[in-house]
């Protein structure tokens, strides 16, 4: 295997981030396509289409159309390296880690990236790349804050090193203390907001996951032509978010419940069905039980038979 892909899921991550300035927190955020784009554009300034690439893409229709972009790069820059796009869409680690770790590899052979590149200037004509900036410059503020925070620190170890030598030297005299700057409070509520962020998460992997298998569900050739599957997915891709979609959709099922109301018989017809083919069972089962005991008769019997049918016939003849 290429020694490309031993780089670790960390050092993916930081180099994402930094080269783009995002904050990412894992690999598989960049399942949309959207991150990949924008490094093909860091790498050959002006190929990709910007404008074209939609940081917002949450729906795999919408990651598609990102993977096309990448894909009509690749083919500009003569790349044979094929996009596992089904793969990709569904947001697994490990395939994104494998796809992420080739585009290093990749960047990094031609003679890394641009030092002058600006990541968030080019995000500004991308579909949603203003609200990608606005969420990464917090985190960036707090990156600042993070670095500078062990400077502090190293320095204030000192400073309590020296005054400790100090009070080893005079020991009457006294020194206090400053007061911790830390707030509880503020710990507290970080936690729980990440606790909240982590439940929300996994409760929207567990509806998309749902809505996944019944659009697999639906796209089966046996049931995709019925009238309401074509129903659940005007749902499942309808954009807007209001009343319209519902009544249309109420609209198109009173409609075809019109088009079965022709086809359904009428019931006393079908209730009678059965009584006619039980009284023809009955005369059937009559006219053989009369053949086989007529078969049974011996001639005379059936003289006898005859005689008696023509003086029943015949009320004037005494028998």
């Amino acid at each position: 295997m290429d020694s490309a892909y031993f780089v670790g899921r960390s050092e993916i991550l930081a180099w994402m981030n930094s080269t783009l300035q995002l904050n990412l927190s894992k690999v598989e955020e960049a399942a949309s396509g959207a991150i990949q784009c924008q490094l093909m554009d860091a790498v050959h300034p002006g190929i990709v289409p910007m404008h074209k690439v939609n940081f917002e893409a949450k729906n795999e229709y919408e990651m598609i159309q990102n993977y096309k972009v990448l894909q009509d790069v690749f083919n500009k820059l003569k790349i044979t390296k094929h996009i596992e796009v089904n793969k990709l869409v569904k947001g697994r680690p490990l395939d994104n880690l494998e796809f992420m770790q080739w585009m290093k590899r990749y960047c990094d052979s031609v003679n890394g990236l641009l030092n002058n590149y600006n990541p968030l200037e080019r995000r500004e004509s991308c579909k949603g790349g203003k609200d990608a900036n606005k969420r990464t410059a917090p985190m960036q503020a707090l990156a600042k804050s993070s670095t500078a925070a062990p400077k502090s620190q190293s320095s204030h170890n000192n400073r309590r090193s020296d005054l400790s030598t100090v009070n080893a030297a005079n020991p009457s005299i006294k020194i206090a203390r400053p007061a911790s700057s830390g707030d509880p409070s503020y710990d507290k509520q970080i936690t729980e907001l990440k606790l909240s962020v982590d439940s929300l998460e996994k409760e929207r992997d567990f509806y998309f996951a749902k809505l996944r298998d019944i659009e697999l569900l639906c796209q089966c050739p046996e049931i995709e032509h019925l009238p309401i599957v074509g129903i659940i997915q005007r749902i499942l891709y309808s954009t807007d978010n209001n009343a319209s979609v519902v009544a249309e959709v109420q609209a198109m099922l009173s409609q075809h419940q019109k088009q079965l109301e022709p086809l359904s018989l009428n019931p006393e017809a079908t209730n009678d069905k059965p009584r006619m083919e039980t009284q023809k069972r009955k005369n059937i089962s009559t006219l053989e039980v009369d053949a086989v005991a007529n078969s049974t008769l011996s001639p005379k019997q059936k003289i006898s038979d005859a005689s008696d049918v023509h003086c029943s016939g015949s009320p004037l003849i005494s028998c």
